[in-house]
């Protein structure tokens, strides 16, 4: 009889556990574009993408970092959708506005055929720190597809984190996008104006 109520016990425990467990929701996160419009129109267009990330972060959980050499998974905070996708949708929406054109797409959808100039993206490093800091540090490449000229360059930029939260955290990573954009948004404007 005691054997009986023991499995009795521990089965509604974890019934119950498991039910608890069920029930916490997850939060979902989007990257959003920071740039203010920047004043010239342009008239060429702009693919954005390919965007690669490390492994380590190419996920739907958010990772933090926890300690040195030291991260977490974070299952109840998550990307509402693939963080390199993402990132290249967000750098295209600040080049838009920087650059005045409406003529920015993310690679490989069919509008980005044919752009006059392709970026392409390597993130080294997307560390997140909660209540902290975040890290960007991105190589980036501007073709143009006219002739094949193109400019690469580097940006690193650490933000701090305004408020407790992973909307803070968010911010702060959507702020260091912003950026790469207007470094990138640079290169196109010296290719565009043949400055060397």
């Amino acid at each position: 009889m005691m054997k009986r109520l023991f499995w009795i016990v521990l089965f509604f425990a974890l019934a119950t556990f498991g039910a608890g467990c069920a029930s916490t929701p997850s939060k979902f996160y989007t990257l959003s574009p920071t740039a203010e419009p920047g004043g010239a129109v342009a008239s060429y267009s702009v693919a954005v993408g390919p965007v690669t990330v490390p492994a380590m972060i190419d996920r739907p959980q958010m990772v933090v970092n926890v300690g040195p050499n030291q991260v977490g998974i974070d299952e109840f905070n998550r990307w509402a959708s693939p963080l390199p996708n993402d990132m290249a949708r967000v750098v295209a929406e600040n080049l838009s506005k920087i650059l005045g054109t409406p003529l920015v797409s993310v690679f490989p959808q069919a509008t980005a055929d044919g752009a006059s100039y392709r970026v392409l993206i390597d993130v080294m490093r997307f560390e997140s720190a909660p209540g902290k800091s975040t890290t960007l540090d991105a190589l980036w490449t501007v073709r143009r597809a006219k002739e094949g000229a193109s400019r690469a360059g580097r940006t690193t930029v650490n933000e701090t984190v305004k408020e407790q939260s992973y909307a803070g955290l968010v911010a702060a990573h959507s702020q260091a996008l912003g950026r790469l954009s207007t470094d990138v948004a640079e290169a196109i404007r010296a290719l565009e104006s043949g400055r060397p």
